[in-house]
């Protein structure tokens, strides 16, 4: 998810292995959109609030790039104008003008292992697989370290709860971090061949929305337009999971996924609802705050988290907006 000595000619190279789509009528004021993973059910929330922005007038295209690090990059260098992601480190270490306006999802993961492991003490030495470079799976591991006394062995890194659970399953790996949706896939398919690790509680956030400050400000009516739309799908998430399946476009990237992944979406965000993966009010002090201290002691923020200022990470003013 985050890491940031590298130059900014990756993402130009990278760029000719993004999928590119594009939704609403062509203009110069479209929103460019980074995404870090190609659509799938767990953005389901994420485009249902697109679509109730395009009917509020917002125009967009959105480019999916192969990891978080590439399209917080992007954001970064000025290629899109706004990403998933938690770039801490980019903002303390950078001073970059960036800042978080939406918690979309807190890190509510799980460590998965074969048969070889049973709890977090015996992961010392253990090779693990995990999703990006300085990303949210990676502090989780960072944070087990340091919790538990351990060291990991060598890290991995796939893109992809679910392409982790199918190395797990094919023998590639012993030792991963996956989601809810796909740690609860593991234990119904094959849940006597592989353990669920205990876990103590995070709050933090997995994936968020950020902008350079200065296009928020400047873009000001159309970043509201975004975050009302999420604010909205996220309340009456809260209140009836299955109106993501109900009301996604079955001609939108989530409606065209796998019958077999949609006939589960309800599912999963019943499943997601009830295990606290979202917040309906989209993170706000809360969030910040917990990512402040999450994230110190993952090693992405250096210093004190009590001399941190939310204001150096989170600009609040759309959600407050939102919230009225």
């Amino acid at each position: 998810m985050r890491f940031f000595s590298k130059q900014f000619g990756v993402v130009f190279a990278s760029l000719l292995l993004v999928v590119v789509m594009f939704a609403g009528n062509a203009h110069a004021a479209k929103i460019r959109i980074a995404l870090a993973e190609t659509p799938s059910d767990e953005v389901g929330a994420f485009f249902l609030a697109l679509d109730r922005a395009k009917a509020m007038g917002l125009d967009y295209e959105w480019t999916a790039f192969a990891d978080e690090e590439l399209a917080i990059q992007a954001v970064l260098g000025g290629q899109m104008d706004i990403g998933f992601g938690t770039p801490y480190a980019a903002m303390q270490r950078s001073k970059a003008p960036v800042r978080i306006i939406f918690q979309l999802s807190k890190l509510k993961f799980f460590p998965v292992s074969s048969k070889k492991y049973s709890s977090l003490k015996d992961l010392n030495g253990a090779p693990i697989m995990l999703h990006s470079r300085a990303g949210g799976t990676d502090s989780i591991a960072n944070v087990i370290e340091d919790r538990v006394g351990i060291k990991f062995g060598q890290r991995s890194y796939v893109p992809g709860s679910q392409n982790r659970i199918v190395a797990l399953m094919a023998g590639q790996t012993d030792l991963t971090i996956v989601d809810l949706a796909n740690k609860n896939k593991l234990i119904e398919q094959t849940g006597d061949k592989f353990n669920v690790l205990p876990m103590f509680e995070v709050d933090a956030s997995d994936e968020a929305l950020f902008a350079n400050i200065n296009w928020i400000k400047a873009n000001a009516n159309d970043v509201d337009i975004f975050v009302k739309a999420l604010l909205s799908v996220y309340q009456d998430m809260i209140k009836d999971p299955t109106i993501i399946r109900r009301e996604t476009n079955p001609d939108g990237p989530i409606g065209q996924l796998p019958k077999e992944v949609l006939a589960g979406m309800d599912g999963f965000y019943a499943d997601a609802v009830a295990g606290g993966l979202y917040d309906p009010n989209g993170g706000g002090k809360k969030a910040a705050l917990a990512d402040m201290d999450w994230y110190s002691k993952a090693g992405q923020l250096t210093g004190d988290p009590a001399s941190l200022k939310i204001e150096d990470f989170w600009y609040m003013d759309p959600l407050n907006r939102a919230m009225k």
